[in-house]
């Protein structure tokens, strides 16, 4: 049978000082004698001791509020970038809007904070969080690679809404992009499309390792009544070089995030959905009606949320050894930018 955990109770004991001393040593408060801290750290790094954000947290709540109901605290953190797209906005408030509704459920609020030029610094951010207490990063989308290595991550949990972060790297929650482009790209082809053409920005593409780009160019490869049409991959949107990839290439439905394509099709004499269809990336970024691909950001919020506060229960602060990522897959939307189904005889 294994020991039992260490507490302050047994750690207090075992060194003949009052909890109160122990757990202001363990805290850094400058009320204890340096020596006196040097000995607990000490023997609470030989026993094992992990300090629980969430009862230090708890403990200063009830205090706080004399015996209400203790809601935890999430920090969402948003980095201001000049170079992001505006679209993207509106993905970050539905990614808080449910980690925001999953954490009242689960009893944590979240409260936002914005690093970068037009926000608080990665230093200042650490000191906020650290004397408020709050132990729980839920990371919003970055469209640079993010930094956030400045953090003193011993005391806290964090989890990214995207793809792989490095600096550190942290578990990850994020839609099924090359799962997603699949499975629209079979259904597009069940309603008798032929020659599905993409349209991307190279950047969003990199971010995302690649993925639109290979489930696109999986499909090609491997269904039987897809005719090639080469990705128009951009580094900006351009209708000239639309135009001339479109009457070169002559896609008969093509996927994209922005729906000016729609716009550049139709100047290039395109019918829609009578001659060619269009598909969304991302409906969220729509500005007309059309079929597209609902990312779920809502749901990817709820799920960040859960995972972050899972993390914070089972007293796990730090940067994980084995990162994982969690996938959504996307739901589609029927538009009017898309002929109806085939009919089916009997």
């Amino acid at each position: 049978m294994s020991a039992p955990a260490p507490t302050l109770r047994s750690l207090a004991k075992t060194l003949g000082l009052s909890r109160t001393t122990v757990s202001d040593a363990l805290r850094g408060s400058p009320r204890v004698d340096p020596a006196t801290a040097a000995r607990v750290t000490k023997a609470a790094q030989e026993a094992g001791y992990r300090r629980n954000p969430l009862a230090g947290a708890l403990m200063s709540e009830l205090r706080r509020s004399r015996g209400t109901a203790f809601r935890g605290v999430l920090a969402a953190v948003d980095f201001a970038e000049p170079d992001r797209p505006d679209s993207a906005a509106r993905f970050h408030r539905e990614l808080v809007l449910g980690a925001e509704t999953r954490g009242t459920e689960l009893g944590f609020k979240v409260e936002k904070f914005v690093v970068g030029r037009a926000g608080i610094s990665v230093s200042r951010l650490d000191s906020i969080l650290q004397s408020r207490g709050i132990n729980g990063i839920f990371l919003l989308p970055v469209w640079e690679e993010p930094d956030l290595s400045g953090l003193d991550w011993s005391r806290y949990a964090g989890i990214y809404t995207d793809y792989i972060i490095e600096r550190p790297a942290l578990h990850s929650v994020c839609s099924d992009h090359y799962r997603s482009l699949l499975a629209a790209l079979q259904r597009l082809a069940a309603l008798g499309y032929r020659r599905p053409g993409l349209l991307l920005q190279r950047h969003q593409d990199e971010r995302l390792q690649y993925r639109w780009g290979a489930a696109f160019r999986t499909f090609q490869d491997t269904h039987p009544v897809a005719k090639p049409v080469p990705p128009l991959i951009v580094d900006s949107f351009s209708s000239t070089e639309f135009c001339a990839w479109f009457r070169k290439h002559k896609p008969d439905v093509v996927l994209a995030h922005r729906t000016e394509a729609m716009d550049w099709m139709e100047s290039c004499g395109a019918e829609i959905p009578a001659t060619h269809g269009f598909v969304s990336l991302n409906i969220l970024t729509k500005t007309r009606p059309c079929a597209g691909l609902d990312l779920q950001p809502r749901q990817l919020g709820a799920r960040g949320a859960e995972l972050l506060i899972a993390q914070l229960q089972r007293n796990e602060p730090g940067i994980p050894e084995w990162p994982s990522t969690t996938t959504i897959p996307a739901r589609w939307v029927d538009g009017p930018t898309l002929r109806a189904a085939p009919s089916v005889t009997t």
